[in-house]
């Protein structure tokens, strides 16, 4: 319809016009069911590292990229050209014109090497950034991994009104009355090649977006997506509220998930809805020492445990000697810490179980390393019991999984002793933009500006819930922004030693008000000060590089700490206190008793507990986290009554005989042991994450040099993401004559056919090539000599890459 009234104010007859207009006008009020929007414009992409020759399709560098001249001759610097929608002819300075490629048009992409990161050398994983327009890089994705991504998180420009995205490199506003049709016109695009890269039998693909656009966008994935199961997911991303004039102040961004195939959704015991309710839990882990029991009482359950202090597992179980063996004549490891059960007063102790038994649960994951007690010297274990055990092998309690440490992967077992698939509403405090997004960048960013990033937090619990049993997942950002999807990605790959690989594609565009600054300065599109102020080279890459080492963007180490989603727990005393201001407990009255409970207990205890009769209170309720004893002379039956009341943290003891306070305060530490607090595990930022990261510009090659081999080298980045960007992308001066074996990037290149036999043997002989490319002009010549190759996957170049993209001309 834009195009449509473009071409009406074009008519010269005023009446003519006005009639067209209204006929117009009354067509576009008929309504049809479903999504109805128009394809507007053909988009248009500079090309600013592309020379402008005779016969070029070039732009106004500080024009409108869509208003497209094609160069007739060059002369002295200067571009005669004629305006392609009405041959207005125009004199240009070379310098100010910019080559372009519109929508459809056939280009034959290319990754120019920027810059690398290298965290972990010992490792061939390697992440790409590719700065980019990301629907060619989209089409040069398809060409690399069609089919073979696991899954696609975006965040695309919301839409909102403000200057926060173009569309043909123009700022889409408020004012624009066709801004929705553009953002659903530039979407659809994007969507489809997107759909052609996930894998079709277990995939998905995750888009978040706010209320301006959130119903175009679900309407557009129903019809886009027919074979996807699709939900929407709420994410309070903003607890504080969006202050608005007149309207609701808005806490929420949207999450759509559209799931293919097999693609199932990570149960976790999180459902997301508010933080755990802890009241709802029960306790998992108890102490392994027997700390009341000597070692003479049970002798064959006083033995070493050995521990790998580099991962806190425990790799052996020693025996037990004489009683009168001293602990220093039992065999010590090297590289391996000691453990014996000793008590808080330094006693031997016992372990509660013997050899044999506490090998078994070793393996089965039911005794972990809980902490090391320096003043003490001592080490202090945690086992599940076997009451608990029985339930997990009998799949009452589900677990799925065990930690690095060898021991199960669960904390505590809620109300329902299951886990759980994640609600649709998430409330998660660390899904807070500001706090968790916005500080993060901030402290790696310093100055730079970066408006809305999101939480590293909602992002990696988001793709976690699809690869959190995926170690070795692909997956795709192409509207990456400031970069959070990779750091999210390598924050998972450390919490759980997974190998995923990310690519990030984002554009280099400059904000508004930098644009302003650069061109007052007389700077243009495509100058290096221009390109260094943009969003990949300014915001993106400073952060995945700053990220990886631990540093902020002036070599500052990060001073913030990662929080894993493991947790570890430690323990702390009980609260027990003595009450010594009750004069003579047997003259209390019930209301005495009622207000001595209420006084106590600060209301964690109600009234309804107590009678005349009431000597002590203790309640199974697990909110009654308090306990009194009222009367001392019933202590024996009071610590009867605490047995099994794990949930009971705070114990008051109304007694004027500091003896009996003594004796009834150790007896419910010895019954109830320590309370065990769990909480989230901390890693600093200045730690680094282990990971490795390329940096590449899309470039655009000539067909005809590519089918001659003239850009060999020009290739070979791509050739190595086809090939799983496995180890660092290869660089090389020369073009060899004959063939490349690159067994770091589990890839060959027979450049030479007369070569293949040794290119066969030095392949077959070599058992980390994965991937082979074949240089042949003849099909026939291919199919033949694969025959011979023992890998995994072979290309034939360069057919295999120009029928690609010649083949995309015009189809999408």
């Amino acid at each position: 319809m834009s195009a449509l009234n473009d071409l009406i104010s074009q008519i010269q007859d005023e009446g003519l016009r006005d009639k067209i207009q209204n006929e117009v006008e009354k067509l576009a009020k008929q309504k049809k069911f479903g999504l109805v929007f128009e394809s507007h414009l053909p988009e248009c992409t500079p090309l600013y590292d592309i020379q402008v020759r005779k016969g070029s399709q070039v732009a106004l560098k500080n024009g409108n990229v869509n208003e497209l001249y094609n160069v007739i001759r060059i002369e002295n610097g200067q571009a005669y050209c004629l305006k392609q929608d009405n041959s207005e002819g125009v004199e240009v300075p070379v310098d100010d014109l910019v080559c372009v490629a519109k929508f459809g048009e056939p280009i034959y992409p290319y990754l120019k090497p920027i810059d690398s990161v290298c965290n972990a050398p010992d490792s061939d994983l390697w992440h790409t950034l590719i700065e980019a327009d990301n629907y060619h890089a989209l089409q040069l994705l398809e060409y690399l991994y069609a089919g073979k991504v696991d899954c696609i998180y975006i965040d695309p420009p919301y839409n909102t009104g403000a200057k926060d995205w173009k569309y043909n490199n123009d700022y889409v506003d408020s004012s624009d009355s066709y801004r929705h049709s553009k953002w659903l016109s530039m979407m659809e695009k994007r969507l489809k090649l997107a759909k052609k890269l996930l894998n079709p039998a277990d995939s998905v693909l995750i888009i978040t977006i706010d209320e301006k656009e959130y119903l175009h966008l679900g309407c557009l994935l129903e019809e886009l997506m027919p074979d996807a199961t699709i939900q929407m997911i709420t994410d309070v991303i903003n607890p504080g509220g969006t202050n608005r004039e007149n309207e609701f102040s808005r806490v929420e961004e949207y999450i759509f998930i559209c799931r293919f195939g097999e693609c199932s959704i990570h149960k976790t015991s999180h459902n997301m809805l508010g933080n755990t309710d802890e009241t709802n839990k029960a306790r998992v882990w108890y102490s392994f020492n027997r700390g009341n029991n000597l070692r003479s009482s049970a002798n064959n359950q006083f033995f070493p445990i050995y521990i790998d202090t580099s991962n806190m597992n425990i790799v052996k179980v020693g025996e037990p000697l004489e009683p009168t063996t001293p602990r220093s004549e039992f065999p010590h490891y090297e590289n391996l810490a000691t453990a014996f059960p000793i008590n808080d007063k330094g006693n031997e102790c016992i372990w509660r179980g013997v050899s044999k038994t506490i090998r078994e649960w070793v393996e089965k994951g039911y005794i972990r390393v809980s902490k090391y007690d320096e003043k003490l010297e001592r080490w202090t274990l945690l086992y599940i019991p076997s009451g608990l055990q029985k339930r997990i092998e009998s799949g009452e309690i589900e677990v799925t999984r065990k930690k690095s440490d060898g021991s199960l992967d669960i904390e505590h077992i809620n109300s329902e002793n299951e886990l759980v698939a994640p609600r649709t509403i998430w409330l998660q405090k660390m899904h807070n933009a500001t706090d968790y997004g916005a500080s993060i960048l901030k402290g790696i960013l310093s100055d730079r500006t970066f408006l809305y990033p999101k939480s590293l937090y909602s992002v990696k619990d988001t793709i976690s819930f699809f690869v959190a049993n995926k170690p070795n997942a692909l997956v795709i950002d192409f509207f990456a922004g400031s970069g959070t999807t990779l750091q999210a990605i390598n924050l998972l790959n450390t919490e759980d030693g997974g190998n995923r690989r990310c690519i990030l594609i984002t554009n280099n565009e400059v904000s508004v008000e930098e644009s302003k600054m650069l061109t007052k300065a007389g700077y243009k599109p495509g100058n290096l000060e221009w390109e260094k102020m943009g969003i990949a080279q300014y915001i993106t890459w400073p952060r995945t590089v700053c990220s990886i080492n631990g540093y902020d963007v002036n070599g500052k180490a990060l001073t913030d700490k990662y929080i894993l989603s493991s947790t570890k727990t430690s323990e702390k005393c009980r609260n027990i206190k003595q009450i010594k201001f009750v004069e003579d407990v047997n003259n209390l009255k019930l209301n005495d008793i009622k207000q001595l409970v209420s006084i106590l207990s600060q209301g964690k205890l109600p009234q309804t507990l107590v009678s005349s009769e009431t000597k002590y209170v203790v309640s199974s309720e697990q909110s009654h986290t308090a306990a009194i004893l009222i009367d001392d002379n019933v202590y024996e039956d009071f610590l009867e009554a605490l047995n099994g009341m794990d949930h009971i943290t705070d114990f008051y003891i109304v007694t004027k005989n500091n003896k009996i306070f003594k004796e009834v305060k150790d007896n419910i530490t010895d019954l109830l042991g320590n309370i065990q607090v769990t909480e989230p595990v901390t890693m600093p930022m200045s730690d680094g994450l282990k990971a490795n990261a390329a940096f590449f510009k899309l470039g655009f090659l000539d067909k005809t040099a590519v089918a001659l081999g003239m850009q060999f080298k020009e290739m070979l980045p791509t050739l190595w993401m086809k090939a799983g960007a496995h180890g660092r992308y290869p660089s090389i001066d020369n073009v060899p004559d004959d063939m490349l074996i690159l067994p770091e990037n589990k890839m060959a290149i027979l450049i030479n056919e007369n070569a293949y036999y040794k290119f066969e043997e030095a392949v077959n002989s070599d058992k980390n090539i994965e991937t082979a490319f074949i240089i042949t002009d003849y099909e026939s010549n291919y199919r033949s000599m694969i025959k011979g190759l023992d890998v995994k996957d072979t290309y034939q170049l360069y057919r295999d890459y120009l029928d690609n993209f010649r083949i995309n001309y015009g189809r999408n």
